[in-house]
């Protein structure tokens, strides 16, 4: 009753305009809801004449520029597709909205959902504990804007690692869901591709479990959703027990499975301090640990990681098909076009690629075989969760992703998006003796989605190690 939503989308509009275009300039957003505040003021006048219409009555949320919101564009962060307006909402915006959420903007990301956030149409957003640095990718703008307050809670989307190396780069809670649970129905890279997925981003693992209860279900349009009906909990809310790691059983997992990762330098060993010490803090807060666990073949297996044959087109058809007039009707159609030379390196390589058949059939029965032994090693040693670096560098340079040695996916493990059915969530675990955030990954068994929020909020609430940027301090005066 102290509050409006009116009054806290206006903080947050107020917060991006001293913020991200200006002063540090975070350049987070790509475009903001013109339509936010009204909104808001129809939102508050419900509130007050029959009480909420969801559980995120009047909250503001920003979302990855790669999920349809009607009525604003759809740009994948790319000059390609900067005047393409989607016909409806994606699913998850639908069930956002059904709970009284206000979609208060769009965020950047690595142009066309790959990579870091770097594209064509905004640039590179900036990392908000030190502006040289990138926020990681490719949910880099939504990981960014929750760190910089723009907003309350984010939508992140993870094909490799587009949730959780964002989310520990930029100190904020992120999540994959096991795949199933949350629809892509009305974004770009879903189905038929299996390894996307979205997700919720956010200050504190409360409320990832509470975004999280908005956007899962079955969806007809996604029918890798079919797999997730009977695994859904009344709320994931009811397993923020911060007593949690009381008991709860652990592997560490310490082999380096990251994107191009150095054990043996500096950098690495910056962020392996920081992984120590929340071992430490998981024993002093009551947890079994068994440290470490070794999972046979895990970056022989990791390594067969192949897309399948028409793959990609075929999801790009399933997206755009949902549109009256889309850009482009076809990938060939996007190569060829006047402006594609303008597109990032990373992703005018991804979009020639053709996938190879046989190296995707080794890589379907490496994900097999991986598959068991994770979960033989998980049994044998009866554990709860395999817990892991988030990422296992520093946020690399902007610089140094643009220019040679175009460095892009430095540390990031995949080994989640590799497997699909696996539930992860990230958490902030503290930061290195360069002062940037680093984070620690709760891994369980498929559906176990709640389990592994438990276990994350568990341990935020016993370390508390996130802290705000300093580059986006509070303005007038205002607790924000």
């Amino acid at each position: 009753g102290q509050l409006t939503s009116r009054q806290l989308v206006q903080m947050y509009l107020d917060r991006i305009e001293a913020y991200d275009k200006q002063g540090p300039a975070v350049n987070a957003i790509i475009t903001i809801n013109s339509k936010a505040l009204e909104e808001a003021e129809r939102l508050d006048a419900l509130f007050k004449s029959s009480g909420p219409v969801g559980s995120v009555h009047g909250i503001p949320v920003i979302v990855k520029d790669q999920a349809d919101v009607k009525g604003m564009p759809t740009t994948l962060g790319s000059v390609l597709f900067k005047d393409y307006y989607p016909d409806r909402d994606s699913f998850v915006v639908e069930r956002l909205r059904k709970s009284g959420a206000v979609i208060l903007a769009k965020s950047t990301l690595g142009e066309m959902a790959g990579g870091d956030t770097h594209g064509s149409l905004f640039g590179s957003t900036r990392n908000p504990y030190d502006l040289n640095r990138t926020v990681g990718g490719s949910s880099g703008g939504s990981a960014a804007a929750v760190s910089a307050n723009f907003c309350t809670v984010a939508i992140g989307q993870e094909g490799l690692a587009s949730i959780r190396r964002p989310a520990a780069w930029n100190s904020v809670a992120g999540m994959r869901a096991t795949a199933g649970l949350v629809s892509r129905g009305g974004v770009y890279s879903g189905w038929p591709a299996m390894a996307g997925a979205l997700g919720p981003m956010a200050r504190t693992v409360a409320d990832i479990a509470a975004l999280l209860d908005v956007i899962v279900g079955y969806d007809p349009e996604d029918p890798l959703t079919a797999y997730g009906v009977g695994h859904i909990p009344e709320s994931f809310t009811k397993f923020l027990d911060k007593d949690g790691l009381k008991g709860a059983r652990f592997g560490i997992l310490r082999e380096a499975m990251g994107i191009d990762s150095e054990p043996d330098s500096e950098d690495f060993k910056k962020v392996s301090e920081v992984f120590d010490n929340a071992v430490t803090d998981l024993k002093a807060s009551g947890a079994q640990i068994v440290d470490p666990i070794i999972i046979p073949k895990l970056k022989e297996l990791l390594a067969k990681r192949a897309a399948g044959p028409g793959e990609g087109e075929e999801s790009f058809k399933t997206y755009f098909g949902r549109s009256a007039n889309p850009p482009f009707k076809s990938i060939a159609e996007v190569v060829a076009s006047a402006e594609f030379g303008k597109v990032s390196r990373n992703t005018q390589n991804r979009l020639k690629t053709f996938p190879d058949p046989t190296k995707h059939y080794q890589c379907l029965m490496a994900r097999d075989e991986l598959m068991t032994h994770l979960l033989k090693v998980m049994a044998d040693n009866r554990l709860d969760a395999i817990v892991h670096k988030a990422v296992e560098h520093q946020p690399t340079l902007i610089s140094e992703g643009l220019n040679p040695p175009y460095v892009n996916y430095k540390g990031a493990p995949h080994l989640n998006t590799f497997l699909v059915f696996v539930p992860s969530v990230v958490v902030p675990a503290g930061f290195t003796r360069d002062n940037l955030p680093a984070g620690i990954v709760f891994l369980g068994r498929p559906y176990d989605d709640g389990n592994m929020i438990k276990l994350a909020y568990s341990y935020e609430q016993a370390t508390h190690q996130r802290r705000p940027p300093a580059s986006t301090p509070s303005i007038l005066g205002k607790p924000l």
